[in-house]
């Protein structure tokens, strides 16, 4: 089978998704096209240089829906022969562009794509697409349906992690985000977003709060502890699935939960054969994809099996890998991961995460690829695995390999 290699991935930084956010103003075709005119002049691409764009956003509707990837190929200046797809995995919707295009290339079918996603969290709001398993009765109780802040309580509690070590992880993803930009890691990645008039508007992620400690944290209240305990009273929903449990608890908030951006991810995937057309040199490989179904109800643990699929897959162990990008969607889920695998923190999410930076959800799954690839390269090391929980259950990983 072809190689699918890694020869370019790039990001804008993440805005503040509210009104006073830098991005605000920025639309969600217009924050696309400007990442896809990137990866173009990055890599010297003309014409019908790639098979596909393969977009990943979440909310699709009002100005992220109707095909957002062929709209941003439009706006772009990449050839108009070039058609778009737009997807949607909800949180991994970036990385499974990502693994899509792939094995695309894998299968034969186009020398080469750019995948990715976008979310502008500001203009377009997480839900307000009306989405079948939180409002259709039939489906929400036959799922035992909570939402995703419960679900990640109920990790919590199931597993034993505290409000102390969830505030701790946050703590170290603060520190390790504002240290990473301290030091230009991501400096090889971050495509500035500038105006019409070439101003830039935004350079650096801007949702980071450095100087965060333990006890400023611990004055938060905890956010879903009310919707759990009174109304809607999810917390007796979760308990009517999971029996053993007599109580749920809330160790989570703002401050340890992972941050509502805008931004967008971009990956450049191509053959051999591309790469010796256009005078590239690929950065990686991706060696291994896979993605997998779970307990829609604590819904957020799919990084654990979907990591052990994708090991058994590809004939790997844990310990084959140098890093890991686990997404910070909620610190329980990063905490499940390493008490799973036994895995050193100093190697998972090195550079901070979606706690510190945010998780523009379409998009994460492709830029927190891109973060691992440009981290393997920095210490000079081989292998690195990426992976996502997903709304309503559901994990997805893929593991590259530097060339």
């Amino acid at each position: 089978m072809t190689e699918a290699y890694i020869y370019d991935a790039c990001r804008t930084p993440r805005g503040k998704g509210r009104p006073d956010g830098s991005l605000h103003e920025v639309t969600s075709v217009a924050l696309s096209a400007r990442l896809l005119n990137a990866v173009k002049a990055r890599n010297g691409l003309e014409g019908h240089a790639v098979e596909d764009v393969i977009w990943g956003n979440v909310t699709q509707v009002g100005e992220q829906g109707g095909c957002l990837a062929r709209s941003a190929v439009l706006l772009s200046d990449l050839d108009e022969s070039i058609p778009g797809l737009a997807i949607n995995r909800f949180c991994a919707s970036g990385m499974e562009a990502v693994n899509i295009a792939a094995n695309q290339v894998k299968g034969g079918a186009g020398q080469a794509y750019i995948a990715g996603g976008v979310e502008m969290m500001g203009r377009v709001a997480m839900g307000s697409d009306g989405a079948a398993i939180a409002v259709d009765p039939s489906l929400a109780m036959k799922t035992y349906f909570v939402p995703q802040g419960i679900s990640a309580d109920i990790i919590a509690t199931e597993y034993g992690f505290t409000r102390e070590m969830a505030d701790a992880l946050a703590v170290e993803s603060q520190n390790r985000a504002a240290a990473a930009w301290a030091e230009n890691r991501f400096a090889k990645s971050i495509v500035p977003v500038v105006d019409q008039n070439g101003i830039v508007i935004l350079d650096r992620d801007e949702f980071m709060r450095p100087g965060t400690t333990v006890d400023s944290l611990g004055a938060l209240k905890p956010s879903f502890k009310d919707m759990g305990e009174v109304m809607p009273g999810f917390d007796k929903v979760a308990m009517l699935k999971y029996p053993h449990l007599t109580a749920i608890n809330h160790i989570h908030h703002a401050g340890n939960s992972s941050g509502i951006v805008d931004g967008a991810g971009a990956v450049l995937i191509g053959n051999k054969e591309f790469g010796i057309a256009h005078g590239l040199k690929p950065r990686a490989r991706i060696r291994a994809t896979a993605k997998i179904g779970t307990d829609p109800t604590i819904m957020l643990t799919g990084p654990v099996p979907v990591t052990e699929k994708i090991l058994k897959d590809s004939g790997m162990s844990i310990n084959d890998l140098d890093l890991f990008e686990v997404n910070e969607a909620f610190a329980a889920v990063v905490l499940r991961f390493q008490q799973a695998f036994d895995v050193d923190p100093a190697k998972v999410n090195v550079n901070g995460g979606a706690i510190a930076m945010g998780h523009p959800l379409g998009a994460t799954g492709a830029i927190i690829i891109g973060t691992l690839l440009d981290e393997l390269e920095r210490r000079d090391l081989s292998c690195g695995l990426a992976t996502l929980c997903i709304a309503s259950g559901m994990g997805a990983a893929t593991i590259i390999e530097r060339v």
